[in-house]
């Protein structure tokens, strides 16, 4: 269906007199009494439904907000001789078919939380209950919106239909149109005893617990869907979905690149000249490490495989340890006296400037992106 606003050829900003002018101004182009062409009558009628949907505000407040006019949606008219007759009734030759009433069952809402996770929860992926305050089911009328023991009953102003046909007399003739009935809003029946617990909205607030499954991989700030765990609609409507937003949290010796977990690892003096063995706790268990002889600060040790799963697959990625090398500061006299006779030792070292090379710094400032 073509959009209201450009039927009438006025801005979505555009006030109550400009759409009443500019309704005019078409209207007296198109009328069938100045314009006798089948066209024109088509598009006559699609000017007044137009207008007749801009002119009322809570019509146009929906229509605005994106819903269909009237809280109803083109798939509620059975044929197009239905759909011109709720517009025109019998002023055109159309008859006077009723629209279908509103139904009290909605969609919910759609609902969004944020989810704090781990790193080493996401390493593999993990399941974590999560509770939620949502819209549910009324347990007192099972969504039905009536007080236990009664029901609604038929709207007696429009039969039924949700409907009442309204006359406007102008210059132009006599236009009939449909307008949602005053009396029981459009739904055709009418709640004279609603639930005392929803109010008549068939759902209540709740506080329930889900089960989440984080998925291995996930980065801060993705989101995830599940469907049909949202919130309940009016009248026992269907869910909504919930979107799940993950939050990583910081860790305080791992840090993350893509699928990479990085580290830094201390050495003293001893152990890196001389290489060890140690075994760190990982984030998924122990991992033995073997530093060679000769370490350097700034030296990058891969530990395959021990990184994160990637999203979706099974594949992981690396634990990256940067080697820091440690003066020490404080030294007993003892050593004191070893550090200077190894300094004599050391005839051939002088400090001096060397080749350029990629060291620590270089090594931190790249993130762990060399040929570690």
């Amino acid at each position: 269906m073509a959009d209201h606003y450009e039927t009438l050829g006025v801005g979505r900003d555009a006030t109550e007199q400009e759409i009443k002018k500019a309704y005019r101004k078409l209207a007296m182009q198109l009328h069938p009494d100045r314009n006798p062409s089948p066209e024109a009558a088509e598009q006559f009628k699609l000017v007044t439904h137009a207008y007749d949907v801009l002119s009322d505000p809570e019509a146009r407040r929906n229509y605005d907000m994106g819903g269909s006019e009237n809280g109803f949606g083109g798939g509620d008219f059975t044929d197009l001789g239905d759909f011109l007759g709720n517009m025109f009734g019998g002023g055109f030759g159309f008859g006077g078919g009723q629209g279908r009433p509103k139904s009290r069952t909605q969609r919910g809402e759609d609902a969004l939380i944020q989810l704090r996770v781990s790193l080493d929860e996401i390493i593999f992926g993990t399941q974590k209950e999560v509770s939620i305050n949502t819209a549910a089911v009324c347990p007192t009328c099972n969504g039905s919106c009536s007080q236990p023991g009664t029901s609604p009953r038929t709207c007696e102003h429009c039969g039924g239909s949700g409907h009442q046909q309204r006359q406007v007399r102008s210059i132009l003739g006599t236009v009939v149109t449909n307008h949602p009935c005053a009396n029981c809003h459009g739904y055709g029946d009418v709640i004279d005893s609603p639930c005392h617990d929803c109010g008549g909205r068939g759902r209540v607030r709740e506080k329930r617990s889900i089960t989440v499954d984080v998925p291995s991989g996930v980065e801060d700030g993705m989101r995830m869907q599940m469907r049909g765990a949202g919130e309940v609609g009016p009248g026992a409507g269907p869910n909504g979905d919930l979107f799940i937003e993950f939050s990583v949290k910081h860790h305080d010796v791992f840090s993350r690149n893509g699928n990479d977990l990085l580290a830094t690892l201390d050495l003293g003096v001893a152990d890196a000249v001389f290489g060890t063995e140690v075994t760190l706790n990982a984030l998924d268990g122990e991992v033995l490490v073997t530093v060679p002889e000769g370490a350097q600060s700034g030296e990058i040790i891969t530990v395959r495989d021990r990184g994160i799963t990637e999203l979706h697959g099974n594949r992981r990625g690396d634990l990256k340890i940067a080697l820091q090398v440690l003066t020490p500061t404080k030294l007993s006299k003892r050593e004191r006296e070893l550090y200077k006779e190894l300094r004599e030792l050391n005839t051939g070292t002088h400090p001096q400037l060397g080749e350029f090379k990629q060291g620590f710094f270089d090594k931190l400032r790249n993130r762990f992106f060399g040929n570690g």
